[in-house]
């Protein structure tokens, strides 16, 4: 078992989906930080001075120790931008790669 464990690991498939995973954690952050610390305050600016993290609904008032309930929907916000922005970007970089293996498949052979 410990052998074909290991056989597995070696895989080229699971080393490339290790690296995936890696980079995709890493941009994750660059593209949290892109929306929150850069479009989102622009935007904000544009609407009135908004501040999207702090947009929401409240149900219940705090009262003593207890929290407030809130429907928090400006976080939820937050996370659609930074949704579309990774899916544009992977669509770009998608776009991309499919032209250069295109060109690549049209250019002469030697």
């Amino acid at each position: 078992m410990l052998k074909e464990f290991k056989t597995f690991i070696a895989q080229g498939n699971v080393l490339d989906l290790a690296v995936g995973v890696i980079i995709g954690a890493a941009f994750g952050k660059i593209t949290t930080s892109l929306v929150e610390d850069i479009l989102n305050p622009i935007l904000g600016l544009v609407l009135g001075g908004v501040d999207f993290a702090e947009l929401k609904i409240v149900l219940k008032e705090a009262a003593g120790t207890v929290p407030e309930v809130a429907i928090r929907y400006g976080n939820f916000l937050n996370a659609v931008i930074q949704f579309l922005m990774v899916a544009w970007v992977i669509f770009l970089i998608v776009k991309a790669a499919n032209r250069m293996r295109v060109d690549n498949a049209l250019a002469p052979k030697e």
